[in-house]
Parts: C-alpha cells; structure tokens; sequence
C-alpha cells in the first residue's frame, strides 16, 4: 500500500536512507493518512543516532536529544525525527528513567501504546505493521501493543488517551484494554492536570464528545479531580454540531453546573483564565430564559462581549431550547440599528463626567451604569447632551 507524504518527509528519509540509515514516518500521521484524515504533524523514526541526524542536517533544533529526538526545521516547519529507542523503566508512572537506543525498528514500534499507532511507513518498505495495526484500523478498535496492564503501568496518561482516540475515530475500545483502564485508574494521580487538561479538550472538541461518559464509566472521573467526579454524567449533552471552540465545548459539559461548581472544575484541571471566564459567564446564562424582547436581549448583550453572546445562544439551541431563532433575528436588528449595548458604546464618558465637575470615585462608575441602564430600555437617547441632560449636567 502507497500513502502520500509530505515532500520535506520524503527528503527526510530520502537522505538518511542515502547515508545508509532506515528512517520511516510513524505513528500518528501513519495512521490518520490511512484513514484519509489530515495529520497535525508528521514524525520519523531511525536508526541513526541523534547526532549522526544532527550532522546531516543544517537546521535542527535539540528537541529531546537525551531521549533521541531532534526537530528538522524545512520551511518554517519541525519534523521530530527520533532514533529508534527501547524505554527503560517507567518510575513515575509516566516517564521512562532512562531510554536506550536499538537498531530494531521492531523493538521501537513495541514501546507505543497503541496497535494503530504502532505502524510506519516509507515509499521504499511500504506499511510496517507488526502488531495488527491495519487489523484494527479495519476493524474500529483502539488496543494496546502487548499486555494493556504494562502499557497503562508505564503510562497512565494512556488511558485517557485511549478514550480520546476512540471519540476522534469513533473506534470501541477492546474489552481487555478497556478492563486494564479501570484497573490502572488510580494512578492517573500521578499525571499533571494540565495533561489531563489536554486531553479532555480534545475528547470534548471531538465528533464524538458524548464520549466523556467513558471517563466516569471506566472508574477514571475520581483520579481527574474531585469536583470532576461529581458532574453528574448522565445528564451530559454536548451537541458534536457545536463549534469545535474549547470554551463553547466545556460550557456545554458544564451547563447544569452551577456556576462556582464549573469554575472549580476548570481550575482543578489549569485551563487557562480567558476560558475560564467566557465558560463562567455562559454557564451563568445557560439556564436562563431570554425573553424575546429587544429590552430584555439588550440587557443580556451589555452583560458579555457580542461574540460570546452569539456564542449563549448557540449553546442554547444546542439544548433544545425554543425561540432562539426569534433572538437572534433580534439580536440583528438590534446590530444593524446601532443601538448600544456596551459601556464603551454609550455616547458619555468617565471623561465627561470628570469634565463637568464630578469628583473622582465610586460615583463616576455608578453613573455610567445608570445611563447605560437609561439607554438599554430606551436606544434613542444614547446622545452625549440627552444623557448629560439627565443627570442634570
């Protein structure tokens, strides 16, 4: 079987394989070129050492040398080409202590976690698959290289990663690697949240996002964190036709939190401040109810920026909400008429307070959110002598 490549990858291996070393694309983008999906990014696998890669080479950057690995620059663009390598002992449940290099391209292949990520290719060898990886490409179903038990012991990220590939691909997950995730659960103690993190996010903006209920179901949702574990899974809708945006996706998974509960949860897992706080303000608006009415949309768009708001009622129609075709064909109106919705937008300042004799303080803020307030309920006189009129200036 041909599968297209990249040209730099093809020079890549073309080069080493000139000097006398194997070299082959491998893993990830193995896998999604063969199932007609487009790779992030494209890895190589070789037998030369790390620095017989480094003389070859102009333009290379010391990735992960003490494990093998160094990044090709071509075109702006890193290709991370690593010497074959057999992991040592795995201490902490997620790193090896030490790496050693082999000569085996089969050896290297036995170390990775799972049976379609274990393959490599080149235009010369073609496809090498020497754990059934086709097999199990062919078939839908995520399983790990060798024993699941030993796989998840030496990395217990793994098994989040294994639910994650099942929701990107759709794949089910094998009963004996599936019995090994609830086994080695506890000692997803061991990985950092922002890890954790990563991979939750990319299970959420999946196809498949229902698939978080694996998380709780496998035994794993105790060892994410303790706010985590108690969402209450079985009510968890998150629409696969959502936009795939991180604070859209978690707002979804959150929304019958309230909102101190979905804050916990985003800190436990180190997501960073601005999801944090666009999830904070969806969550808030979730559950309630819009009125259809330009006063009532006016107020709730004062209340976030005007893509988040487009964002709510997204989100709202997700859920089955009913009338938000009538919002947002308000909303529109509301947009083209100019009508402001913002302190930014209200045609007096702080500026002009200060300017007709109002002391600096509290007062000034007060006084713009009652004007703003005057303006929300009534657009037409958001004009700066009309509104300085009102508070007699």
């Amino acid at each position: 079987m041909r599968i297209e490549i990249p040209n730099a990858v093809e020079e890549i291996i073309g080069k080493l394989n000139r000097h006398g070393y194997e070299a082959f694309a491998v893993g990830g983008c193995v896998r999604d070129t063969i199932l007609g999906r487009t790779p992030g990014d494209w890895d190589i696998t070789t037998s030369a050492s790390p620095y017989q890669v480094k003389e070859l080479f102009r333009r290379t950057i010391d990735t992960g040398i003490q494990h093998g690995t160094v990044t090709i620059m071509k075109d702006h663009v890193g290709y991370e080409v690593t010497t074959y390598r057999i992991d040592g002992e795995y201490e902490d449940g997620r790193h090896p202590k030490s790496v050693v290099f082999t000569s085996s391209l089969k050896e290297d292949l036995r170390r990775r976690d799972f049976t379609i990520n274990a393959m490599a290719y080149s235009h010369e060898t073609g496809i090498v698959d020497e754990f059934g990886g086709m097999e199990d490409l062919a078939a839908g179903v995520i399983r790990c290289v060798g024993n699941p038990m030993d796989r998840f012991t030496e990395d217990a990220l793994r098994i989040l990663r294994a639910i994650r590939f099942s929701a990107q691909l759709n794949f089910s997950i094998e009963p004996e690697t599936r019995a090994a995730i609830t086994a080695i659960a506890p000692n997803l103690s061991k990985v950092s949240k922002e890890r954790i993190q990563v991979e939750l996010t990319k299970l959420l903006l999946s196809d498949h996002p229902e698939r978080m209920k694996e998380v709780y179901e496998t035994g794993i949702s105790p060892y994410v964190s303790e706010h985590f574990h108690q969402v209450d899974y079985q009510r968890l809708c998150v629409s696969p036709q959502l936009p795939r945006q991180k604070h859209i996706r978690w707002a979804a998974f959150l929304k019958d939190e309230d909102e101190n509960a979905a804050v916990n949860i985003l800190k436990d897992l180190k997501l960073d401040n601005d999801t944090i706080a666009r999830v904070r303000i969806l969550n808030r608006w979730a559950g309630r109810r819009i009125p259809a009415e330009k006063i009532e949309i006016r107020r709730a768009m004062s209340q976030m920026e005007p893509s988040l708001f487009d964002d709510l009622l997204v989100l709202k129609q997700s859920v089955g909400e009913e009338g938000i075709e009538a919002l947002k064909s308000l909303t529109e109106e509301i947009r083209r008429a100019g009508d402001c919705v913002s302190l930014k937008e209200l045609a007096v300042t702080g500026k002009d307070l200060l300017a007709a004799g109002m002391k600096p303080g509290k007062q000034v803020g007060e006084t713009l959110s009652m004007l703003l307030e005057l303006v929300l309920e009534h657009p037409e006189i958001n004009q700066k002598e009309l509104l300085m009129g009102k508070i007699g200036c």
